[in-house]
């Protein structure tokens, strides 16, 4: 009988189960803040690479200030260890001249330490030109 007792006696056990569901919890509040963190760091890093296109097919501006922008807003917004390697081109994309931005950054895996050039992003913009009909 005192066995049968001792089994089903639960004193004690209310903190146990708090340390176990607690860290389960806040594991996984973690992992969506730190999801969360990655969206936020994309579209970030997306933004910049359009601003960075359409201020480069402006007529009066030169890649490298497309780029200078990009670089501007990812710092502003994440730091510079995001805007590392940014480039500026030009394709012809359905039969028009575009400026293509590419931004490799890093994937944030832990706050904002993360692998680098993981991500790859990229944006188009129509090239603009002065005086042709």
């Amino acid at each position: 009988m005192r066995r049968r007792q001792a089994v089903i006696d639960d004193r004690g056990s209310s903190p146990v189960e708090f340390v176990l569901v607690g860290t389960l919890l806040t594991a996984l509040t973690l992992g969506v803040l730190q999801l969360a963190l990655a969206v936020y760091v994309r579209n970030v890093v997306h933004d910049a690479a359009v601003e960075g296109a359409y201020h480069a097919a402006l007529a009066d501006t030169t890649p490298a200030e497309g780029a200078e922008r990009s670089r501007r807003v990812i710092e502003r917004a994440v730091g510079g260890a995001y805007a590392e390697d940014i480039t500026v081109g030009t394709s012809r994309a359905l039969g028009h001249e575009t400026v293509v931005v590419r931004i490799r950054t890093a994937l944030p895996v832990l706050g904002l330490i993360g692998i680098p050039f993981a991500w790859e992003v990229e944006a188009h913009a129509p090239m603009e030109s002065l005086g042709e009909g």
